[in-house]
């Protein structure tokens, strides 16, 4: 294989955005189906209600494997370049993800069925740990000075389109097939179809050079031998920060796109179809949002704009469910639409805001490790808590505060936390990156 060519700005784009898209595609399809077809697949012992919360506590073992991935990943990452772990993350994310369409049902193997489906799902955990850091990483660090937030929006629009391909996939096969079909294989078809997908990024991610300020750091001896550690003992309070501030992230996407749509479905009797839809459009809206909020980071500062977020999303947190109560698509759509309007506001910044933080020495690990550990209560915990919580009281009252809860303890950490767009990305390693990354723009 020839050696990769320097990269222009839209190679840059095209690396960083393609292996979120798909890598976030692999982890949402499973939402998806955990709130569809999970339940009576592999719990079908339970009742409604209790196969659904087993559904999610599935969904939820990726979000505990994150850190375990971003660990991993960071170590190396951090040691030998952003490059190799992103192709890694990649492969073990998609061939996990193509596993997951071939496990059988319980009818067939019984209690073996989850299990796989758990493991599966762990090992889906463990790439995406590794993912988010790395691509922000590969896009930020090739930025020119004062367009950080602009590059790392190319790696912010992975969900959004990932979370739209997969449900309109579920949405295509959900209308051209019965629904014993789509229950008994349909579902597995856009597991299968990420092997397309992992092509597409595998190719274009080994074209990719190594970022100029990872090889500056290496150059100058400046890489860590235990990079996790060496970020434990030197910035602790920055990385504890870090992640509490964004659980809300977390939280507010997960609520919409996985409790809603069980909620919307399992409780309010709307159609499965009509909530796809709801779900894809905000989902599109959330896109452009993240991309708007992430340059305008570059002008008014990352900070800013995520207490901004804070607030929004605390104070949508009843009226959200107050538009899905009303049963009207166009009132449901506009409580979903806002409510990843706000997850925007906060998720834009968040690509350039995370490197920010931290040293290059342990960069990759610091942001790797603070966005899936905030995953773990936002993503993973979240969903749980608001299927419990609306399984015990039948009411919606005590997720919106759980919502407010969250927001606020965001805004506290933000406080805590000065902003970073002015800050030296390099660590003053190497004048000729920013030379190197504008002539490479």
């Amino acid at each position: 294989m020839s050696a990769p060519d320097a990269p222009s700005r839209s190679r840059i784009a095209a690396a960083s955005f393609v292996g979120t898209a798909i890598e976030f595609y692999d982890f949402y399809i499973y939402g998806t189906a955990a709130a569809l077809v999970f339940g009576p697949l592999f719990f079908p012992s339970f009742s409604a209600a209790a196969g659904r919360l087993a559904a999610l506590a599935t969904f939820a073992v990726g979000f505990v494997a994150r850190p375990v991935g971003a660990v991993l990943f960071g170590h190396f990452g951090d040691r030998m370049g952003r490059k190799r772990m992103l192709i890694t993350s990649l492969l073990v994310m998609g061939l996990s993800t193509v596993a997951i369409g071939c496990v059988p049902s319980f009818a067939s193997i019984g209690v073996a069925a989850p299990v796989l489906l758990a493991v599966l799902r762990f090992a889906q955990g463990i790439g995406l740990g590794g993912e988010w850091g790395g691509a922000v990483l590969l896009a930020t660090e090739y930025a020119p000075p004062g367009k950080r937030g602009l590059y790392s929006a190319f790696p912010q629009l992975g969900p959004a389109i990932g979370f739209a391909l997969g449900n309109l996939l579920y949405l295509a096969l959900g209308a051209s097939m019965t629904a014993g079909s789509f229950a008994a294989w349909g579902w597995r078809i856009p597991f299968w179809a990420s092997a397309v997908l992992l092509v597409v990024g595998f190719y274009i991610r080994v074209r990719i050079a190594e970022t100029p300020v990872f090889r500056a750091a290496s150059a100058a001896g400046q890489t860590s031998r235990v990079p996790f550690w060496e970020l434990l003992r030197r910035q602790p309070g920055v990385l504890a920060l870090a992640t509490c501030a964004f659980i809300l992230a977390f939280t507010m996407f997960y609520t919409i796109t996985t409790f809603c749509l069980a909620y919307g479905t399992a409780t309010l009797h709307i159609g499965k179809t009509t909530m796809l839809l709801e779900a894809i459009v905000a989902a599109l809206v959330m896109g452009a949002a993240t991309l708007w909020f992430a340059m305008l980071s570059d002008r008014v500062g990352r900070r800013r704009l995520c207490l901004a977020a804070a607030v929004v999303s605390g104070l949508w947190a009843f009226p959200l469910f107050w538009l899905l109560q009303t049963r009207q698509p166009v009132l449901v759509g506009i409580g979903m639409v806002v409510g990843l309007v706000c997850f925007a506001l906060l998720y834009g910044p968040m690509g350039a805001y995370f490197p920010e933080l931290f040293r290059v020495r342990y960069r990759y690990s610091g942001a790797s490790f603070a966005y899936s550990a905030a995953g773990i209560v936002g993503g993973g915990i979240s969903p749980l808590v608001a299927t419990s919580v609306l399984a015990r009281t039948h009411s919606t009252a005590g997720v919106s505060w759980y919502l407010i809860g969250v927001a606020v303890l965001c805004l506290v950490c933000l406080l805590c936390l000065g902003d970073t767009r002015a800050a030296d990305f390099t660590d003053g390693l190497a004048p000729e990156v920013s030379r190197e990354a504008r002539s490479e723009s």
